[in-house]
């Protein structure tokens, strides 16, 4: 591969993507490569990344709006809201951890392109629920805007939500401006010990639908449970972010909505925060480094089911989000283990991605499930609508696409 183009700036960007659409030079596209294992590996002449495009460009706490360019570092713009009392509402994971560091910390630009949500995502929405405004390149070096730096706005068409999780195939963000909350004053943890899968879920379920407000809902099987440092029993975690007033009550009256799946321990701030943190990383899992990580999403109530089935064909090792509907698992780089991951989502309604392998398994197994025919012809028409020549990032989630 070609020395990789790193411009200073959105004009220096464009012209780089333009004279690769010039050339028919394909490229790749990317941050700090903290995230280049979650996709099919891009064959290209050229790499092209945004790493040198950083910075806050705008923050108006009073507005609950902020703006960066795409290569500035998530703890970068964590810190300033932190500063300011306020967070990320979607809460994007580092899976540095389980990915690898790649060159350098993740970007909000990667984390935008992957549409990555934490726990939150049950509660409050994806990561593209909060993208207001978008600044890109398309595949013929044209800069593109979508959105806006206001919370009401209706101006054009809404292409943020299109280019969230399009993984850089559609066009190379260069600046993202998001909503964001003031931070929750406490965050306490209701845990539930020893539960099966689907009476966790159950659980997960009635805590999620009671009125007191939890943000996260999670379930630890006994081994995750125990690389998380919460002893040998499965730990199922219902998550409350609340003024700390408001804490005590809220607490104590889940614990007693729960009481029918037994007694409940109260974990406090600090060891919340920890916890949670961990479980947004993907770290319980406890994947070796020679194993694949998928992410399986599907409804909650069919969560336990997906995890049966993979428990039943490999050694699977697993962690249940979004109150049921996101399970993470790891297990053998083999064709018959990604067979029965995708078996699994299948049958249960839902959908998987190939989070983690080396480059050869994850070119020769699709990463995700293949389309049928008019929605693949669909993607294809907005992919040449984008990137006539298919310079950007080609065959990054779909072969040939």
């Amino acid at each position: 591969m070609a020395a990789t183009i790193a411009p200073v700036d959105e004009a220096a960007l464009a012209a780089a993507v333009a004279a690769a659409h010039q050339a028919g030079t394909p490229l790749a596209v990317w941050g700090n490569r903290s995230k280049e294992a979650f996709g099919r590996p891009v064959q290209a002449a050229g790499a092209l990344t945004t790493r040198n495009l950083a910075g806050i460009t705008l923050y108006s706490p009073a507005e609950l709006v902020i703006a960066a360019r795409a290569g500035t570092p998530l703890a970068e713009l964590e810190a300033a809201l932190a500063a300011k009392g306020q967070h990320l509402i979607a809460e994007p994971p580092d899976l540095s951890a389980l990915m690898g560091p790649g060159e350098g910390p993740p970007t909000i630009g990667g984390a935008v392109a992957c549409n990555l949500s934490g726990p939150r995502r049950i509660a409050l929405g994806a990561m593209r629920d909060h993208v207001l405004g978008v600044r890109a390149v398309n595949g013929m070096g044209e800069i593109i805007r979508s959105g806006g730096r206001v919370l009401k706005n209706v101006t054009g068409l809404d292409l943020c939500k299109l280019l969230a999780g399009s993984r850089g195939t559609l066009a190379v963000l260069t600046e993202v401006t998001l909503k964001v909350l003031p931070y929750p004053e406490r965050t306490a943890t209701v845990m539930l010990r020893g539960l099966d899968p689907a009476r966790a879920v159950a659980a997960l379920s009635a805590g999620l639908g009671s009125p007191y407000g939890v943000t996260g809902a999670a379930h630890l099987p006994e081994a995750a449970a125990a690389r998380a440092g919460l002893g040998g029993r499965a730990a199922t975690l219902l998550r409350i972010e609340e003024f700390a007033d408001f804490m005590p009550y809220r607490t104590l009256r889940l614990a007693e909505a729960l009481a029918s799946f037994g007694g409940a321990d109260m974990l406090d701030h600090d060891a919340s925060l920890a916890l949670w943190r961990a479980v947004r990383d993907g770290q319980p899992l406890g994947a070796a480094p020679e194993e694949a990580v998928w992410r399986i999403s599907t409804r909650p109530s069919r969560g336990p089911e997906v995890a049966a089935a993979l428990v039943r064909a490999f050694d699977a090792k697993l962690l249940l989000d979004w109150g049921g509907g996101l399970v993470w698992a790891a297990g053998p780089a083999n064709e018959e283990a990604h067979r029965a991951v995708a078996e699994a989502a299948r049958d249960a309604g839902g959908t998987f991605w190939l989070m983690r392998a080396d480059a050869a398994f994850r070119a020769a197994l699709p990463g995700m499930p293949e389309e049928p025919e008019p929605l693949a012809a669909l993607t294809r028409r907005v992919k040449a609508a984008f990137d006539p020549k298919g310079v950007l990032n080609p065959g990054r989630i779909v072969a040939g696409v």
